[in-house]
């Protein structure tokens, strides 16, 4: 039985990032894939699907492009090279982690691992041999996998997950989406602004749950002129066989019941944790409904046992994944971390995107703060107007008696790029009066979060003064 220092199983975001930084504290690292390296992440999610997005970008920006003086022919997309460069993307991220996985040392072992102690793992060899180890700390970072749901038909033919979603090789006629969180919404903005007629179903009463009903009001307003059509509220109660070879999904909204056709159905209603397999029994952890519980310092119940990213069924989330990583290393080699769950970005990559930090206005009602406001538009922004992407606004929520602020919900242009100062200024402490008061450029998108922390006061200076009384 070879006997290794950190062996960490799952070389996706929050694996590999482990390895690395464990192979920076000087630990020996083997990390066992049983795929590709990058995970679902970089293989399957936030990569291709960006690199699809980047296509539908250009698209719109061509088709937008006379109101520049720029006159352009007749406008066409090929599918099929859309889809290969975003599978060279893909190709170039991936042979770029192997390649630091060389670079630090780091043993990769390609195979399925199980646990048959606390302290030994086997592992079923891409070959069919199965080779056993010992190792003194085992971080598990197997990821997710995508949710089912429990309705006759939902795995029939011609419906798809993300993943298959990203191997058709036509632009859909059609689609239904079952599920508003970010994937439908992401999948949806591509396929509507590539030509498929897009239907998205949400049982919750708002797209986008979990985030600022201001948001996401915003957002499924937008989405109006790719012709996507949204339904909340909405129950699919069964899928099957619907005329000409399309798939029909039968729905309830309220009392009444709905039918709709298309060629593909999505199922984007979210992810669960990856334990298939995995062997926790023989070791001891203990799990919760959502997955491998940790506490702050990413150990579970065993001692010596660590678990990071979506495996923990915390935020399902890459770059929380990697934070949660970097905690799990640093402490399998005697150092001292703890992960900050409270500011953890949100990005969905719609056209505009939507980003947030930190609480909604609501949550931080019912947490029992004494609140103020921020809010400025993007009409309002000299850059947006130069870009023409006026649409959207940035939210500011602060503690009304210091001002620090508790949360930011952006939906805009660069949505995604732009939270990055909240989480910062968050991570700080910092209030909306620090960030109004630092120097931002212009004519730069930034300042729009400048002047909605201003707006916090009521000082906002690019839109008219409040009314009073």
């Amino acid at each position: 039985m070879a006997e290794k220092e950190i062996l960490i199983i799952g070389g996706g975001p929050g694996g590999y990032v482990a390895a690395i930084r464990a192979a920076q504290l000087g630990g020996k690292i083997t990390l066992v894939e049983k795929n590709e390296l990058g995970g679902t992440c970089l293989n399957w999610g936030c990569i291709p699907t960006k690199a699809l997005l980047r296509g539908v970008e250009l698209l719109e920006a061509l088709e937008g492009s006379k109101d520049f003086g720029i006159q352009v022919g007749e406008i066409s997309v090929d599918f099929s090279r859309l889809m290969a460069r975003k599978d060279r993307a893909v190709k170039t991220l991936v042979s770029g982690v192997v390649g630091l996985m060389k670079a630090n040392g780091i043993a990769v072992v390609k195979g399925q691992a199980k646990f048959i102690s606390p302290q030994e793992i086997e592992v079923l060899e891409e070959q069919g041999g199965k080779v056993a180890y010992r190792a003194r700390k085992i971080i598990l970072a197997t990821g997710s996998i995508s949710a089912d749901l429990p309705v006759s038909g939902a795995k029939g033919p011609g419906v798809i997950d993300s993943n298959g979603a990203l191997q058709l090789t036509q632009i859909p006629e059609s689609m239904v989406i079952i599920g508003a969180g970010p994937i439908g919404l992401e999948f949806g903005t591509i396929f509507a602004a590539l030509g498929s007629k897009v239907t998205i179903l949400e049982m919750m009463d708002q797209i986008l749950p979990s985030e600022d009903p201001e948001v996401a009001s915003a957002l499924e307003k937008s989405l109006r002129r790719f012709k996507i059509q949204t339904l909340t509220n909405c129950r699919v109660k069964e899928i099957s066989e619907g005329s000409k070879g399309k798939r029909k999904v039968v729905a309830t909204t309220g009392e009444d019941e709905k039918v709709f056709e298309a060629q593909y159905i999505l199922m984007a209603v979210g992810r669960k944790a990856n334990r298939e397999g995995l062997g926790l029994a023989a070791a001891g952890v203990q799990c919760n409904p959502n997955g491998i519980a940790v506490n702050e310092k990413m150990e579970t119940n065993v001692p010596g046992i660590y678990a990071i990213g979506d495996v923990t069924g915390q935020w399902l989330l890459a770059h929380f994944a990697m934070a949660q990583g970097l905690v799990a290393a640093e402490n399998a080699l005697g150092h001292e971390a703890r992960l900050d769950r409270r500011v953890v970005p949100r990005c969905v990559y719609t056209l505009p995107e939507v980003a947030s930090v930190g609480m909604t206005e609501k949550e931080a009602q019912a947490a029992g703060y004494e609140l103020k406001t921020g809010r400025f538009p993007f009409a309002g922004n000299g850059k947006a107007t130069i870009l023409g992407e006026r649409n959207g606004f940035v939210k500011m929520v602060a503690e009304a008696k210091y001002g620090e602020i508790l949360g930011v919900h952006i939906f805009g242009p660069h949505a995604t790029d732009l939270i990055g100062e909240a989480v910062l200024s968050m991570h700080l402490e910092g209030t909306a009066a620090d960030l109004a008061r630092a120097i931002h450029p212009h004519p730069t998108l930034a300042e729009t979060l400048m002047e909605a922390a201003l707006d916090v006061d009521g000082m906002a200076v690019h839109i008219p003064p409040r009314k009073k009384g």
